[in-house]
């Protein structure tokens, strides 16, 4: 498949959200997701997914859209300036979770097609995308088992693709201002176009068949996990600073609300609760020491210690 088919990467993304919502109910247990429609002010829409107090996920998100516009937002066009104040086309999936249990990592995945249409020249499309891990109190061996299915999945494409979309989940989701990466990483990838349709296609598939095998282990495992008010407590700090990256740096929040698009769907991957301590620190040689000391600067996990 070499030419571009905007049907069937919607058909896959809606299927996508569909199977994503399935695992994580049965997942919880308990839970289900609510759904709620919307519509895009110049064209398109799409359905937010929202999943609220489960035993498991204490706020859980699965978005899809479609929107289309006259004009690429800013957030967009920045890398192909000749596109700016083009039209352009948008269809994604994202998701965001939020456990209970601050021994479950956070984490997030997002699936995003974009074409946009020049005056006077052929459309330009590309596929962009990826998931990260947010733990709070980490797990050696859950970061190597997340890492490792990434790996293999991009060797399957290119040998490339995982050092060097790795590379790019540690800067992309990095908070300059505190002086550390939001978790410990993933893959992202944007603008990729090459070598054809097919295979970026292909390669934006199992970048999402993969999160589903890495993800919903890690959540088993530590789910029942015992925890008390000291862990409930640094979770919601460290949740503080998800909501940093969100709100100043993230191109996804940039874009949706430059878009013009629905703003409870946009702000669905906040976290129900968080908190900020002024000038807190942690005890030395502490579980909350470890996070900051040993996961919060890009490395290499696949590395023997």
């Amino acid at each position: 498949m070499n030419k571009v088919d905007v049907p069937v990467v919607k058909d896959f993304l809606l299927q996508l959200q569909d199977q994503l919502c399935v695992a994580l109910e049965a997942e919880d247990g308990t839970a289900h997701f609510h759904e709620d429609p919307w519509y895009h002010a110049e064209g398109g829409g799409g359905s937010t997914r929202v999943l609220d107090a489960g035993i498991v996920f204490e706020r859980g998100g699965v978005n899809f859209s479609h929107v289309f516009g006259n004009t690429l937002p800013t957030s967009a066009s920045t890398r192909y300036p000749q596109l700016s104040g083009c039209s352009f086309e948008a269809i994604g999936v994202s998701l965001v979770l939020h456990p209970q249990n601050p021994y479950v990592p956070t984490s997030h995945m997002n699936i995003r097609f974009f074409l946009a249409h020049g005056p006077q020249q052929k459309p330009i499309w590309w596929f962009g995308g990826g998931f990260d891990l947010t733990p709070y109190y980490p797990f050696r061996a859950d970061v190597l088992e997340w890492h490792l299915k990434a790996q293999h999945t991009c060797q399957r494409f290119d040998p490339q693709y995982y050092p060097r979309f790795k590379a790019w989940c540690d800067d992309y989701f990095y908070l300059p201002h505190r002086g550390e990466t939001r978790g410990v990483g993933g893959l992202f990838y944007d603008d990729l176009n090459t070598p054809g349709f097919g295979h970026c296609f292909d390669f934006t598939r199992a970048v999402a068949e993969v999160f589903l095998d890495a993800y919903p282990p890690i959540v088993r495992r530590r789910k029942h996990t015992a925890f008390g008010p000291r862990q409930r407590n640094f979770q919601l700090y460290r949740r503080g600073r998800y909501v940093e990256f969100n709100l100043l740096y993230d191109r996804g929040t940039l874009f949706g609300l430059q878009s013009g698009g629905r703003t409870e769907s946009i702000l669905m991957s906040m976290p129900p609760l968080a908190s900020w301590q002024y000038a807190w620190q942690a005890e030395p040689d502490s579980a909350e020491a470890e996070l900051h000391a040993g996961y919060l600067q890009p490395q290499d996990w696949l590395q023997p210690t």
